[in-house]
């Protein structure tokens, strides 16, 4: 993976967030007659224009660990310095989930990373699809188990409902056929093999499974803009990033469709933002978003990083605790 795809999901992530936080909550009828074409100030959180939230935070937190020992233990300290400390935010930490804060609690009181995260039905925000992206760096080479189980592991540090973690593992997989340099829709009709036949072999339940079938039975980009939601359901945010990814022709297309869409803007705008970023590259980013947005430098820094990072992982492995 080269330096502008790292650059290009990192950069990607924090700009479709920053756009989405002035109009998170927003109904769609309104954005529709006052769409968001820029990086706009205060709204909804009251914050200046280029400003990120939690989701592109905790996406650098994981990042961060990407670069040094990467271990779950290492990613629970950055979310918790995070959520503590405002590290890695882009002034002050806010936009925080209840499950992802109630995870976060957890781990500061000592309960260990892979089970801090809650797994009833009820726990499938989209709070681990939103920082999941960057785990790509470190498993793109490995084989699709040891994929998973890193996947699995990641996830449940604040979602371990089976649902959230085929969610992740369904958006990683399209990230990892993008570093091989795959077409869109080419990756899209493989997943629609290889993930059910995958998740059959671990014996998931195939009602689990059936959560799915917008992605994995149909094509979901043949859908109108009314047929995709745009809460903060897990399903929902993945649905609606795969689609503005493969309903528009650019970058700025994709994460401009997606926090358009309303609701929990910020997020889809990070989850869609990442994976068009991946795939257009750092050079598909508009320059004035680059520019604009908060912490620039230190994100250009953590690119660097982890590009340096990831040419020394090794191709297989189980991620230690």
């Amino acid at each position: 993976m080269d330096l502008p795809a790292v650059k290009g999901l990192l950069f990607g992530a924090a700009i479709g967030d920053a756009l989405g936080v002035p109009v998170e909550f927003t109904k769609r009828a309104y954005l529709k007659e006052n769409p968001v074409k820029d990086f706009i100030g205060y709204g909804t959180h009251n914050k200046p224009p280029g400003t990120f939230s939690d989701d592109a935070s905790l996406t650098f937190c994981l990042a961060e660990a990407v670069t040094g020992d990467f271990t779950l233990a290492h990613i629970a300290r950055n979310f918790i310095n995070w959520a503590y400390n405002n590290y890695w935010a882009a002034d002050t930490s806010f936009g925080f989930g209840q499950r992802t804060l109630k995870a976060i609690f957890n781990l500061r009181n000592g309960i260990q990373p892979e089970y801090a995260g809650g797994t009833k039905e009820t726990d499938n925000g989209n709070g681990s699809l939103m920082r999941i992206s960057p785990l790509v760096f470190y498993i793109y080479n490995m084989p699709i188990h040891d994929r998973f189980d890193s996947i699995r592991k990641v996830a449940s540090i604040t979602h371990g409902h089976i649902r959230s973690i085929i969610a992740c593992f369904y958006y990683l997989e399209f990230m990892v056929k993008i570093a091989e340099g795959k077409d869109l829709f080419k990756i899209y009709k493989d997943l629609q093999t290889t993930i059910p036949d995958f998740l059959a072999s671990l014996s998931i339940d195939p009602r689990e499974i059936g959560f799915f079938d917008r992605l994995l039975k149909r094509n979901i980009y043949t859908l109108s803009e009314n047929e995709i939601k745009s809460g903060g359901y897990v399903i929902e945010t993945l649905e609606a990033s795969i689609w503005c990814l493969l309903t528009a022709e650019h970058y700025e297309g994709s994460v401009l469709k997606a926090v358009n869409l309303a609701g929990d803007a910020d997020t889809t705008g990070c989850v869609t933002g990442a994976i068009a970023g991946l795939y257009y590259g750092f050079s598909g980013i508009p320059e004035r978003w680059v520019h604009n947005i908060m912490k620039h430098t230190e994100i250009e820094d953590l690119a660097e990083r982890v590009y340096q990072k990831i040419g020394n992982i090794e191709p297989s492995g189980t991620l230690r605790s």
